[in-house]
């Protein structure tokens, strides 16, 4: 029979108590996660009172006709006309510099 030293039968990860509970949440706390968590949250209550505050009706003068929209679609219209376009320029001037 040797003099064997026994092992601790609850490692310190798996401690009880306040000393436990203390351990394991500083093993499980992201600050990255919640900063990202409150980021995304801010941006999406941006975007709902972006869309509820510019429900008023304008009139849009095409140039054969004139139309009656909320404001938030010309605003939405525009975003997506531009980001087509830029994509469309940057295809552009891609295609011109690969072909020097």
């Amino acid at each position: 029979m040797t003099d064997e030293p026994t092992p601790d039968p609850e490692p310190q990860s798996r401690r009880s108590g306040l000393t436990g509970r203390l351990e394991e949440t500083r093993q499980t706390y992201q600050p990255g996660l919640w900063s990202r968590l409150i980021a995304i949250a801010a941006i999406g209550l941006y975007a709902l009172l972006f869309v509820v505050l510019n429900t008023r009706t304008v009139k849009v003068s095409f140039v054969f006709a004139n139309l009656k929209v909320s404001l938030i679609w010309v605003i939405l219209l525009s975003l997506v006309a531009g980001v087509a376009l830029g994509v469309l320029l940057s295809q552009l001037h891609r295609r011109r510099q690969r072909g020097r």
